[in-house]
């Protein structure tokens, strides 16, 4: 079964993918930063930590912005929301249709996550 993401939908995401890409790579680089700052730890362990960061952070930006296709829009725009990464005003340009979608997804997706951790 396909789920049909609106046209007007599909656009309005196009021009959202690389705004939210560049909040989280942003988030990211801040993170990296306050692990690399830490002089309570040695050098070696804030390489760990950080090289463990990226690899989680590098997952979650997969799952995001990866291969983005109407196909998959609907996760696509869940995994952002669920990440904190649209405001509310731009979430509005969606119709209430995938809006409604999305929040069910994303709140799928903080449950699954809870339960991972």
């Amino acid at each position: 079964m396909t789920i049909d993401f609106p046209e007007r939908d599909w656009k309005h995401l196009r021009t959202l993918d690389r705004v939210a890409l560049n909040r989280y790579c942003a988030r990211i680089l801040e993170e990296c930063v306050a692990v690399i700052d830490d002089s309570a730890a040695s050098p070696h362990e804030r390489y760990l930590r950080l090289y463990r960061l990226l690899q989680k952070r590098d997952d979650s930006l997969a799952t995001a912005f990866d291969d983005l296709r109407r196909s998959t829009a609907t996760l696509h725009l869940a995994s952002m929301v669920s990440l904190g990464l649209l405001t509310e005003n731009e979430l509005e340009g969606f119709t209430p249709q995938t809006r409604d979608r999305v929040t069910s997804v994303s709140e799928l997706i903080g449950t699954l996550k809870k339960r991972k951790a």
